[in-house]
């Protein structure tokens, strides 16, 4: 990812430590070291006396500088923050939770990044192995006999040594293989008594670029032979675009590789931007459930070729319904190396008459330079006409503010300038934003886990610090709640975010959940919003943001005072301010989604 020269970092004066005398060396001091030899810039933590002598080693040892600390409020915040770093970089930052308790309330944030095969390095602590050496009462129930089962499931690696050296190598280990593909996060447990005790002297500390992950293996080349053949005979070539990298190179490459073919593109809205929306070959405009032009172009290409698509059996399923997949489909992806049978996440089995058991952007250069000479396809897809997406004209200005209208004044207002999507809520339609660059939009949560929301925001924004671009997250006043802690975090490191609360008082998809089973059972539709609505009183979601320190605005309630406020909050942003707006938006999806997600509510 190309970067633009960083200005001087207004963190680096941020919980600077008093100078701290050299003490001798200490177990946690070389845990401590590790991280740094790691380049890790950033540990997001909440703190414990389970790792306190790690935390010592953090701040007395190393300054509280590479790593820096970023004081969380909550345990799943501070994972959210590591996996929103990595959804820009593809790099691991590292998270540290408190014992099994805090382990337990990060769980699930750690289910989000492993869904999102995000990579995270975890690093948590056990109350002391040896129960000669536990305090009474506390140390005891912080204590576990095995505290990597709780999430060993949605996991690449855990360890927990028991030993100083042990330790070092497992931290490595556990860098190395996160940082693998298929990437995904890694546990380490640190036994409170190890990092407590003195040490003689420092161990040698390993050179990590020993240590480093392998890069990712190109496919067999006969298998690259064939594929080629045979995208280069089809007449309706498809490329089904899933997990890929944020890097400009391989952006270039997908473009080279679709024009070569003549190959129409599919993204998905469950993924990061993988193509441009503009492009001639982009199919349709992406969407968490295939829509009605979606599923055409699947049924009607002869040759599918898929990059590590999160669901391609149910892509094809929702295209063929029961009939027999007549395409020939050609699968690259990794992904079954680290099924497990516990999580269905792998999702149902996709056939393949090619597959490579490869990272997608490997395959994409592989295929790229079989390719190499060739000009642009001609004449593929004979007939088929682009479709623009549908035009919303500007609202009233006393109009309520719908999900469409708030996605064009936000266009509006930012154009001109470079702005990564970090999140939407599930009322958010494809067509709604352009996608030019590869961190012009940057996914989801992964694990559908809601709360993720601001803890990956403030994690992307701190990663896009200094590149120009705007950070901006349109969140559910739900996933806002749930994790809205992580503002305090963003203000306190002064890592400018804009943050859009998309407020429909409901966990709304549940209502309409709620309505269908109304519907199947003959009974009172007029009730599903029991038990979902947050009304009464209205929550002031503008004040809770400014309570923590961030700029904030709303809430707005019409189509005229928005457009009076994303002016001034684009201002504040541009004093380095983290942002708050809370839009009360009329419950509703857009109507090229209905379809789609009304099918997506039904059962059998």
């Amino acid at each position: 990812m190309a970067r633009k020269a960083k200005a001087a970092d207004p963190m680096k004066s941020i919980e600077a430590p008093v100078v701290s005398k050299d003490n001798g060396v200490w177990g946690s001091d070389m845990m401590a070291e590790t991280l740094r030899a790691l380049d890790i810039p950033y540990v997001a933590l909440n703190p414990g006396a389970s790792y306190r002598g790690l935390h010592d080693s953090l701040v007395n040892r190393l300054g509280n500088r590479a790593p820096q600390m970023l004081l969380c409020l909550h345990e799943e915040v501070a994972v959210a923050i590591a996996h929103g770093w990595a959804k820009v970089t593809d790099k691991p930052m590292c998270a540290i939770v408190h014992s099994n308790v805090g382990l337990m309330h990060g769980s699930m944030a750690v289910f989000n990044a492993w869904c999102d095969r995000a990579p995270l390095l975890l690093l948590g602590a056990t109350g002391p192995v040896d129960a000669a050496k536990r305090r009474p009462w506390i140390d005891w129930i912080h204590t576990a006999q095995d505290q990597g089962a709780l999430i060993r499931n949605f996991i690449k690696f855990d360890d927990q040594p028991a030993s100083v050296p042990a330790a070092i190598e497992s931290m490595l280990r556990a860098w190395q293989i996160s940082d693998t593909v298929p990437k995904g996060p890694s546990y380490i447990c640190l036994d409170a008594a190890l990092q407590e005790s003195r040490l003689d002297s420092a161990p040698a500390m390993p050179d990590p670029r020993r240590f480093a992950p392998p890069p990712a293996a190109a496919p067999a080349p006969e298998l690259v032979k064939a594929a080629i053949a045979k995208l280069k005979s089809a007449k309706r070539p498809l490329i089904l675009m899933g997990r890929v990298s944020r890097s400009e190179e391989g952006w270039a490459q997908r473009i080279k590789l679709a024009e070569s073919l003549g190959a129409v593109v599919l993204t998905d809205m469950k993924t990061a931007g993988a193509f441009p929306t503009s492009h001639p070959l982009f199919g349709t405009a992406p969407s968490t459930f295939l829509t009605s032009d979606a599923q055409a172009l699947v049924r009607e290409a002869d040759v599918i070729l898929s990059l590590d698509n999160i669901d391609l059996a149910g892509m094809l399923q929702q295209s063929y319904g029961k009939a027999p997949v007549t395409a020939f489909v050609i699968n690259a992806s990794l992904d079954q190396t680290i099924h497990n049978g516990w999580s269905m996440d792998h999702q149902a089995l996709p056939p393949a008459d090619i597959y490579m058991l490869n990272d997608a952007d490997a395959t994409v250069r592989a295929l790229a330079a079989g390719l190499e000479g060739a000009s642009k396809a001609r004449g593929k897809w004979a007939g088929r006409v682009k479709k623009s997406p549908p035009e919303r004209a500007p609202g009233k200005p006393d109009e309520i503010v719908t999900v469409p209208l708030l996605a064009r004044a936000v266009k509006h207002v930012l154009k001109g300038r470079e702005t990564s999507l970090v999140r939407h809520p599930l009322s958010w339609a494809g067509h709604l934003w352009d996608v030019a660059h590869p961190l012009d939009f940057l996914g989801t949560d992964g694990g559908g886990g809601i709360g993720s929301g601001p803890g990956t925001t403030v994690g992307a924004a701190l990663a896009l610090r200094g590149s120009g671009r705007i950070p901006l997250a349109i969140l559910g006043d739900g996933d806002f709640m749930m994790g809205s802690t992580a503002i305090w975090t963003a203000v306190h490191y002064k890592i400018p975010a804009i943050m859009i609360v998309a407020n429909n008082r409901s966990f709304y998809n549940d209502e309409v959940h709620q309505e269908r089973v109304a519907q199947i059972r003959g009974r009172p539709v007029e009730n599903k919003w029991i038990g979902q609505q947050m009304s009464d009183p209205d929550i002031d979601i503008a004040m809770i943001a400014r309570g923590q320190g961030a700029t904030s605005f709303g809430p707005v309630r019409s189509v005229g005072a928005l457009d009076d406020v994303l002016p001034q909050a684009l201002a504040a942003y541009d004093r380095g301010e983290t942002v708050v707006i809370d839009v009360r938006v009329a419950p509703g999806y857009d109507p090229s989604m209905t379809q789609n997600l009304t099918k997506s509510h039904e059962r059998g």
